[in-house]
């Protein structure tokens, strides 16, 4: 045992170091690395619900040829085109003239949001990739420019991470600042305009911010990989919330979680890459908010569809023996009978049974015929009630014929609450507390 930890033991101290943050280098990578993500998440949840989520993959596209440009242009006029923030100036510049590129086929065309920004995204990008081969070719210095395709995390200064923070720091303050603003831009502009509000200047904050934290985040994981940001962990968040000041919270959380644990394992194997890295585990995380989110997941809403199809399944039960029970002198309802009402199989019959009995809503007797307990009556009476209530609603109001009427009343009757029972009450004419109204039509296998 003390061997294994021995050949272990150089393995924990390097995991450590790494989850301490105690290297410099790894400390800036994943302290940028995380602020963007927090940045990126918050500001995609607005992107994401005002349903401009690609506005930021035609962007990022769109920066590519600015970066090129960029890089001639210092080069020439400075003898250094690898200036950071220079590069960084020509990816916005070209990024902006990307989405108003976008913004003016979109007006101008008849063609879809789309079309345009397929069209926009892909001549950017081919006008971005033949620049950078111009480079190569003019700069000798120009190695190094495809990072801002792919991404080059490790290769984060201090001065990248500040600027990231700084970034971010902005978008969420604007963010919060507008939040109101924001939320009712996102969820029906038209409103937000006719309530005076400045609708254009509220989505140019918007677009102002994705170009933001995109330009920022080329450095870290690339124009490729950006829109992930941006895109994944709102995604993720909606699965669990539908309240935007807690999808944003989610979003923010899930972002900057995606980023520190990718940038972790890119510090702690160098062979990954730090960008692809990020996005994988940003879908891992959007893979499990899918299956397991408590408002949208998947198993969540699997498990609410199976209960409340076996709370119709007991409903359809005490409902069946009640209309069996009283057209018989000892209120018992016998499994043949049950059978003809429903389109039962006898295990489903037997199952739904056994968790009515389990639950004290009825008994079998000596013969095997379902009974119902005192308990179990009362809720018969009571869904027996509705569903003739509902039936006369639909002959008497809906024209429906009598024969046909009882599948339909099946298909609303588990939902209907009291304010409707109520209403029906009045319109039918009928304020009896307990006792349900005859059968409108002939209820079949209820006979002997």
């Amino acid at each position: 045992m003390s061997g294994a930890i021995a050949l272990l033991w150089p393995t924990l101290l390097a995991w450590a170091d790494v989850l301490l943050l105690r290297d410099y280098n790894t400390r800036v990578v994943v302290l940028g690395a995380t602020l963007l993500g927090v940045g990126a998440g918050v500001v995609g949840s607005f992107t994401l619900l005002r349903k401009r989520a690609l506005i930021g993959d035609a962007l990022s596209h769109a920066t590519l040829p600015g970066i090129a440009t960029a890089f001639l242009v210092g080069s020439s006029l400075w003898g250094d085109g690898k200036s950071l923030p220079i590069l960084l100036l020509g990816g916005a510049i070209s990024g902006v003239l990307g989405v108003g590129a976008i913004l003016m086929v979109r007006r101008f065309t008849r063609l879809s949001e789309d079309a345009a920004l397929g069209i926009v995204l892909s001549v950017f990008f081919g006008a971005g990739v033949a620049l950078l081969g111009v480079t190569q070719q003019v700069g000798g210095n120009a190695a190094g420019l495809e990072s801002f395709i792919y991404g080059k995390t490790a290769s984060m200064l201090s001065s990248d991470a500040w600027l990231i923070a700084g970034a971010s720091a902005a978008c969420v303050l604007v963010s919060l600042l507008l939040f109101k603003e924001l939320a009712l831009l996102c969820f029906d502009a038209g409103f937000a305009a006719s309530r005076g509000y400045p609708v254009g200047w509220l989505d140019a904050a918007l677009m102002a911010m994705v170009v933001v934290i995109t330009i920022v985040g080329l450095q870290a994981v690339g124009l490729i990989l950006m829109i992930a940001l941006l895109v994944i962990p709102p995604a993720a968040a909606r699965f669990w919330t539908e309240d935007l000041r807690t999808m944003t919270r989610i979003a923010a959380l899930l972002g900057g979680l995606s980023s520190f644990v990718g940038a972790i394992l890119s510090a702690s194997y160098p062979k990954l890459p730090s960008g692809a890295t990020i996005v994988l585990v940003a879908a891992a995380a959007f893979v499990l908010s899918a299956l397991f989110g408590m408002k949208r997941g998947v198993v969540l809403r699997w498990l609410r569809r199976r209960w409340f199809l076996r709370g119709i399944e007991m409903e359809h039960l005490l409902r069946s023996v009640y209309e069996v029970a009283e057209h018989r002198e000892d209120d018992a309802a016998p499994r043949d009978r049950l059978l003809a009402l429903r389109s039962w199989s006898q295990p489903q019959l037997r199952h739904v049974i056994g968790r009515a009995a389990r639950q004290g809503l009825v008994r079998l007797d000596s013969q095997d015929a379902v009974r119902l307990t005192a308990r179990g009556a009362v809720e018969a009476k009571r869904l027996t009630r509705q569903h003739r209530l509902w039936e006369l609603y639909l002959i008497t109001h809906a024209e429906v014929a009598p024969g046909k009427v009882d599948r339909g009343a099946d298909a609303i009757e588990h939902v209907l609450d009291p304010e409707t029972i109520h209403e029906l009450e009045l319109l039918l004419h009928d304020s009896s507390a307990v006792a349900p109204p005859a059968s409108p039509h002939v209820i079949r296998g209820t006979t002997e």
